[in-house]
């Protein structure tokens, strides 16, 4: 059987570029390497039976604005059973002086938790949320729109009564501008932290927006998770594909793109099986591998140029760990999601220990997360899956070394966090499975160098730089290939926005729209 388009990469953006094209009425395959569609949003029993755990992304917060969801434009709640919990608390974080700041769902709520600590910065805290609100459209806006199918950001920001000030925050750094807004050290670090929840070290130039966008998002819609894993939504996504006659086949790693005059016309698998592609091939594997697909010259200079100096950004290191409680800080409700930053300075070493190559086992930032707190259906009755996840460089002396330090830097993460959490007593642990960033780049090609995200996102890497200069709006030098997934616009996250805009991209090529496939 001939497919019309084929889909390397069932991550959720391969999906959700082939979910659309599948509702035109195309015919679609999609391919995976892995034995489970879904990517870095796959759930697995990692750790024993009946432990169902997020292998990567556990949090949907970023994709609730793209209209794929917003507006349940394919129907995925409506009719494909994807559901979200909105947890409260949303995150608690423990300080050494024993105090523990909780974020709640209610803006009021989560403002005197700040009060207790300066009134002052709890009204800044308002003011920032009240902001970010106003001009939060045009970021949206922006984010799933194709490069180049639209007003650039700053031409966005041009017509927004708030606009000029935003051109500069973006700019900024968000530690500057956090440091600017409030001064409690809790506080000061609270923010910091939620704004590294990216993967952008919070003093880089151009991190400003984060200072609002990550506290607004979970603000307003929580430590958002699907309900019965991560999987929920690339289960939904095949479902649909399926349903308009789409395929989905795993377990097929891609070895090369196959070319006829000069023109991608399918894709041949290590196997050494062909799945030819009548009108396009979509990729979402990540540049570092597609480039070596085809013959150097297939490649523009541009393009080459962007690949050869591409940089992965921050990895992360993860255990995951099947329990008989949850981690309790303080003396409030347990929480699915626990933040651990310690003081400013702490966050902002962060950075500099990626730069260095350095494993900084000092103190180690945490984000902790037990999603069956609010979703106990993922576990047995009465157990948890807890995962903790630390920041660890990929690129140390020697990046094999890390299968041998990889336990040690487990350990030392678990200590810290029973500082806060002392209920996590050997006993309560029943199962564990470590993944240091070597480990999700074997378990992920596309975690290229441990980075989840597909590569940075600073301003040298995002929007029309994004995966390469003049080539940031999903076709590829080579016809009939396009590019989706982390490496392109609008980044890495559980966004959809790479997967939506690249599908945009491509039924316009094909003759139709997206406006069109929503609408039939």
């Amino acid at each position: 059987m001939g497919w019309d388009v084929v889909v390397c990469g069932a991550g959720h953006n391969g999906l959700t570029t082939a979910a659309y094209l599948a509702k035109a009425g195309f015919g679609v395959l999609v391919l995976d390497a892995r034995s489970v569609p879904g990517g870095d949003t796959a759930s697995e029993e990692l750790t024993l039976p009946g432990f169902l755990h997020d292998s990567c992304s556990t949090a949907h917060n970023v994709i609730q604005a793209n209209p794929l969801i917003r507006d349940d434009e394919l129907g995925l709640r409506r009719d494909y059973g994807l559901e979200y919990i909105e947890p409260d608390p949303v995150v608690r974080m423990p300080f050494p002086d024993g105090e523990v700041l909780t974020m709640w769902r209610d803006v009021d709520a989560t403002c005197d938790e700040i009060a207790r600590f300066s009134p002052a910065d709890a009204l800044e805290y308002r003011r920032m949320m009240d902001e970010y609100d106003r001009i939060k459209g045009v970021f949206s806006s922006f984010d799933h729109t194709p490069i180049g199918w639209g007003p650039s950001l700053d031409e966005l920001l041009a017509g927004h009564p708030d606009g000029a000030r935003w051109m500069k925050i973006r700019r900024m750094s968000a530690a500057d501008v956090i440091r600017g807004r409030v001064s409690h050290p809790h506080v000061v670090t609270f923010l910091l932290w939620m704004s590294f929840m990216t993967m952008q070290p919070p003093q880089r130039l151009g991190t400003g927006r984060l200072a609002y966008s990550l506290a607004y998002g979970r603000q307003t819609r929580s430590w958002i998770i699907p309900r019965g894993g991560s999987a929920a939504l690339p289960q939904a996504l095949v479902r649909l594909i399926e349903d308009h006659g789409g395929e989905v086949r795993t377990g097929v790693r891609v070895g090369k793109l196959v070319l006829e005059g000069g023109r991608c016309v399918g894709v041949e698998a290590e196997s050494g099986e062909v799945y030819r592609a009548r009108r396009a091939v979509v990729s979402s594997i990540h540049l570092k591998h597609l480039i070596d697909m085809a013959p150097s010259e297939m490649w523009d200079e541009a393009f080459r140029f962007g690949v050869d100096t591409w940089r992965p950004g921050v990895s992360m290191f993860v255990a995951h760990y099947a329990t008989t409680q949850p981690p309790l800080v303080g003396s409030g409700p347990p929480s699915v999601a626990i933040g651990v930053g310690v003081d400013p300075d702490r966050m902002l070493r962060v950075g500099e220990a990626f730069d260095r190559g350095r494993v900084d086992l000092d103190d180690p930032p945490l984000l902790v997360l037990t999603p069956t707190v609010a979703d106990p259906s993922r576990a047995p009755e009465g157990r948890h899956t807890l995962k903790v996840v630390g920041f660890q460089p990929y690129e140390i002396d020697d990046p094999g070394r890390w299968d041998s330090i990889r336990d040690e830097v487990a350990e030392a993460n678990l200590a810290h966090l029973r500082r806060y959490a002392p209920n996590l007593t050997d006993d309560v642990i029943l199962a564990s499975a470590v993944k240091s960033p070597v480990d999700l780049e074997r378990m992920n090609p596309h975690n290229w160098h441990g980075s989840c995200h597909g590569g940075d996102q600073g301003i040298f890497q995002a929007a029309e730089l994004r995966p390469a200069p003049g080539w940031s709006d999903h076709r590829l030098p080579i016809p009939g290939l396009y590019q989706t997934g982390s490496t392109t616009h609008p980044g890495g996250s559980v966004s959809g926005g790479p997967g939506r805009n690249a599908a945009r991209v491509l039924l316009a090529d094909l003759g139709t729209s997206l406006e069109a496939v929503i609408s039939a």
